[in-house]
Order: C-alpha cells, then structure tokens, then sequence
C-alpha cells in the first residue's frame, strides 16, 4: 500500500490547486495573515496520504484527522513535535487518535529536501488554509478556511472512492431566489462579519448531525403569510420570538471567542428543534416562530406533481422528477411548502445524511431542490 497511488489525487490535485491560487488572485493584499497556496504536487501528496490513511486501523477504528498545509510559524499556538513525522498513512492514523476532536488540525509543511512531513498540531489557521479532513475510509473532504475565525470552513471538494464532486459557487440559475439560497449556493461574495449564509450553513450541518431527520422554514421576516401553508393548531409556538441566533451572531463577527463559543450552542440548540415530529419555523432575521408544525397544501394551490433537482457541483444537470423520487413525506411537504410560498426556503435534514433546500424558482416556474449535503460535510 505505501507504493500505491490515489489515481483521483493526481487527477483532481491540478484543479483543486487552481482554486486555491485564484482565491489569493482574486483577494490580492486584502488578506494580509492568508495562508501559503498549495501546488499541484502538494494537494495530490495531501489527498493520497489522506486517502490511504482512511483505510488503515488503529485499536480497530477508523482514522478521523483533519490536515492543514501551513508553517509552524503561521499557527496560531502550535504545538510541536520535537522532529517532523513523515506524511505517510501509518504515521497518520498512529496519530489520529489524539486529533479527532473537531478544531485540531495536524500541521504540514516542507520539510528537509522539500518533502512534505508533519510538524505538529494547531487549532488555529491563516484565511483560505487548505484543509484535508479524513471522515472515514474513502470519504475525504478538501476545505479552506474563512477569513474570519467565526466562519464555516468552505467545502472545496469531496472523494469518495473513485467519485469525485467539485463544488461550484457558480449558480446563476439561482438569481430568482430567496436571498439566502443564493448566497448558500453562489458564489463566495460575502467578505468580513458573519454573512447570513454561514449562519445557515451552520444550522443546516447541525441538522444533519443530529441523524433524526428534520425540516426547517425561513419564511420572511415581518410576514404570516407561511401560516396559511401550516394545518392544524400550532402546538409549540414560540411567543415571543426566539432571537438568540440574531443576537449572537453580530457579536460573533470578528475575533470575539467568548460570541462564537455561545453562538455555536445556540445554532445546536435550534437545530435540535427540527428533530422534533413537524417542521420548525425560522425567519430570514434568524428569530425562531415555531417547531413542531405540520405542513399542508395551501387553499387554492395547485399540487406539486414535479420539482427540478440539481447539486451545485462541476458538471451537475439538472433534472425534472416526482416529489416523491426526492425522499418520502417530509420532501413531499417541503416541496409543497416552497411551491406554496415563493418568498420562503424549506430545508430538510434527511436520516441518512442526505440535504435538500426546496426553493421556488421564477425562472424555471417550478421548484427547485438542490441536494446540499455535499456542502455540509
């Protein structure tokens, strides 16, 4: 296995090396503190120790590491080994076990005569560091990290086995959106403070992980117009509105520890919501109006017979399917809901870990559903 090679590596590493670098183009000096950008050579030695390190076993568990191409000198508190260990899959999964908390990442760097070797730990990265998380044998997710501290790491990439999916930020199609599909799902335009889409990204990974299914409607602000979609008596309202989120998140922009720390128990706190039977209700200002409540066709709407499915990464075609070809009840209704209620998002965490946003789209007259778990990961 040490001589084998990764042939998805070498056959994305040139891509996914172009990313990197058109993002220290496209910033230039805007980022004073960005971290170094990979080479092609570097992103394909990264991914296949990765890659062969997921299929190795320590005490009969699979390696879960998350790997930061960096220099010491540009971690935020590293710590450090007193010699550099090779960048090799036994090396890696030897080490897994102390680095498997979320936030540890082990640092790499070039070592004597250029090869790459890891150097040690650190919970603290540059803007736009280029991440290689290990999630489980043959699942390998290519990440770079925000320019704030607060920010989401934004998914470059995932492997799986021989598949490979390219994200693209390039969605036009989106343009007749709500706003906040099309900040989740176009490009990185946001700079600076806590842009709502990594406010939503935060909430749509904690759905997922909680493993129970769930539905979340952001309906807009100031509107009771979603009320007409709900049946029956709405057993858990939130009276007054729960704006904890909204809170939080202005004093998480910037490097304030203690706002990030609470906000990330209140986006756990309001993802757990939507494991409750029924959808939870949140507005586009992030204030939580209800949980628990069943979706129903609005009066005088037509029934949803077809939505257009798309994933947002390179080389994806759209295609138009039955409601029910998405996943059972809790699509059927978020399909529905987005049909009924143009202005409004239905987000639905699925048991298996699959991720669907429905949003009506002007442009194709239809609903749109866009599988995002690809994103989440």
């Amino acid at each position: 296995m040490a001589s084998a090679r990764y042939p998805a590596a070498a056959a994305f590493a040139a891509r996914l090396a172009g990313h990197f670098a058109r993002h220290a183009a496209t910033a230039g000096g805007e980022v004073p503190a960005r971290a170094p950008v990979p080479d092609a050579a570097t992103v394909e030695a990264v991914v296949d120790a990765g890659f062969w390190a997921s299929l190795q076993r320590e005490e009969g568990i699979a390696p879960e590491i998350s790997l930061a191409f960096l220099a010491p000198e540009r971690a935020g508190r590293p710590l450090l080994f007193s010699q550099p260990l090779p960048l090799s899959p036994q090396a890696l999964a030897r080490l897994a076990p102390a680095v498997q908390r979320p936030g540890i990442h082990l640092g790499v760097w070039r070592g004597n005569g250029d090869a790459l070797a890891v150097w040690g730990t650190t919970r603290t990265l540059p803007a736009f560091c280029f991440v290689l998380e290990v999630l489980e044998p043959g699942l390998l997710v290519v990440k770079h990290s925000g320019r704030e501290p607060s920010a989401k790491f934004r998914n470059v990439a995932v492997f799986q086995g021989e598949q490979v999916k390219v994200l693209s930020r390039q969605a036009p199609e989106v343009a007749s959106h709500p706003t906040l599909l099309r900040e989740l799902v176009g490009p990185e335009a946001a700079a600076g403070g806590l842009p709502a889409s990594d406010l939503l990204l935060r909430l749509a990974v904690s759905m997922r992980a909680h493993r129970r299914g769930g539905t979340l409607l952001v309906v807009p602000a100031g509107s009771e117009t979603w009320r007409g979609s709900i049946v029956g008596r709405v057993l858990y309202a939130v009276v007054p509105p729960f704006t904890e989120l909204a809170d939080l998140a202005r004093l998480a922009s910037g490097d304030r520890p203690r706002g990030r720390r609470e906000l990330a128990q209140a986006v756990e706190a309001v993802a757990g919501l939507t494991a409750v039977d029924g959808a939870t209700v949140l507005t586009d200002a992030y204030e939580v109006r209800a949980f628990g409540v069943k979706i129903g066709r609005a009066d005088g709407r037509s029934r949803v017979e077809q939505v257009l499915v798309s994933e947002p990464v390179e080389g994806d075609t759209a295609s138009v399917v039955a409601p029910g070809d998405i996943g059972a009840t809790r699509h059927i209704s978020a399909a529905q809901f987005a049909h009924d209620q143009p202005d409004a998002l239905a987000l639905v965490a699925s048991q298996d870990g699959r991720f669907t946003a429905f949003a009506w789209s002007a442009a194709h007259a239809m609903v749109h559903a866009y599988r995002l778990e690809a994103l989440l990961l």
